[in-house]
């Protein structure tokens, strides 16, 4: 019996001396280990995302290498495209803190938001930095917020990237009623949960450099009265013609949010803008009205339909006096790990013939447009 003992305890020390052993190398290899870096961590502490949006849209009175007409984004037909390739870092500042913004931005998009006097401004250029501002907010009342640099405008009802928009193709009024971006001074102030307000000192519309001494003012009003309805009253008013501080330019800019239910948002957008011309000329005049309705079938799938008219009646948008209308339908299909699909058709039209080489008056496209945001 002593014998079995011994050989038994001898087995035993054997195996907590093996796990000893087996433990104290782990212990070891986790500390020799080198910290590597988190991707997520890294995301955060930069505020990082990167977007990714492409597409193809069928027109089927052009052909290859022609144009989507009256269209700024999606010109290209019958063509597949990088559309947009954007790197962001972003930091929102506590009070009496500074932040941050740079967005810089690559691909078919780029070539169309560019800003005079920054970058390039050629139509071939498909790089751009669409963003690039500083952030302070000064410990006054709720905290009042400044932001100084390039930033995106505070008109309309959507923005250049797809994936934040119901439709995959821009309105006309996105394209033509109002500017891209601008650069300057923005001052913010949340007065309630319901209104908050800001004022725009700016260089004008889209001009990193101004073409004139003068500055353009704007403000905005934001009111949510009630859960279901919000609202923005934006106005801009300054002198957007090279070297003229005399003749104005104004707009205004209201959109309206309704979710009377749910699964259901309705957004209605309108614009109205004017810019003088001088003595003995007529003021130039365009406005227009759009409205989108999307509807969360669930989780996976989403309509859309947006329906806009938009008068150019002076030709100064889009080159021609014309009053333009279209119709767009845009399903949704949210797949896994974030990418989102939409295939498109639109109808648009004019009471001039400004489609297919100046010969139809209307044109009629199909797109699938596949976007993705990390």
């Amino acid at each position: 019996m002593k014998k079995i003992g011994l050989v038994v305890g001898r087995k035993l020390g054997l195996v907590v001396f093996c796990a000893m052993v087996a433990l104290t190398a782990t212990a070891f290899a986790e500390e020799a280990k080198p910290a590597g870096l988190n991707p997520d961590d890294v995301k955060k502490a930069l505020g990082m995302s990167i977007y990714l949006q492409g597409g193809y849209t069928y027109n089927g009175n052009a052909s290859t290498g022609e144009k989507n007409d009256l269209r700024v984004f999606d010109q290209k037909a019958a063509s597949f495209g990088l559309d947009l390739a954007e790197l962001v870092f972003s930091k929102d500042p506590a009070v009496g803190m500074i932040g941050y913004k740079v967005k810089i931005s690559a691909g078919e998009t780029a070539k169309y938001i560019h800003s005079t006097g920054l970058v390039s401004s050629a139509a071939d250029d498909p790089f751009d930095i669409t963003e690039g501002y500083l952030s302070y907010v000064a410990p006054l009342g709720k905290g009042l917020r400044f932001d100084y640099g390039k930033f995106v405008t505070y008109h309309g009802a959507e923005v250049i990237e797809a994936i934040d928009n119901a439709n995959y193709s821009r309105s006309f009024l996105f394209n033509y009623a109002i500017p891209f971006t601008h650069t300057g001074l923005k001052m913010s102030y949340t007065f309630t949960d319901v209104v908050s307000a800001s004022v725009h000192v700016v260089n004008g519309w889209d001009n990193s450099t101004d073409n004139n001494t003068a500055k353009t003012i704007g403000l905005s009003i934001y009111v949510a009265p009630v859960e279901m309805f919000s609202a923005y009253i934006n106005y801009m008013q300054g002198p957007e013609q090279a070297d003229n501080t005399r003749d104005n330019r104004s707009l205004l800019d209201i959109v309206a949010t309704i979710k009377p239910i749910k699964p259901l948002s309705i957004i209605l957008n309108y614009d109205n803008a004017k810019e003088e011309m001088g003595t003995g000329a007529s003021d130039v005049k365009w406005n227009g009205f759009a409205a989108i309705v999307k509807y969360d079938i669930n989780d996976m799938y989403s309509i859309s339909v947006r329906g806009e008219s938009f008068d150019d009646k002076d030709g100064v948008r889009t080159g021609t006096a014309q009053k333009l209308t279209e119709v767009t339908v845009t399903p949704e299909i949210r797949l896994a790990n974030g990418i989102i699909l939409r295939p498109e058709y639109r109808h648009d039209s004019s009471n001039k013939e400004s489609f297919d080489n100046g010969t139809k008056k209307s044109q009629d496209t199909i797109a699938l447009g596949a976007m993705y945001r990390w």
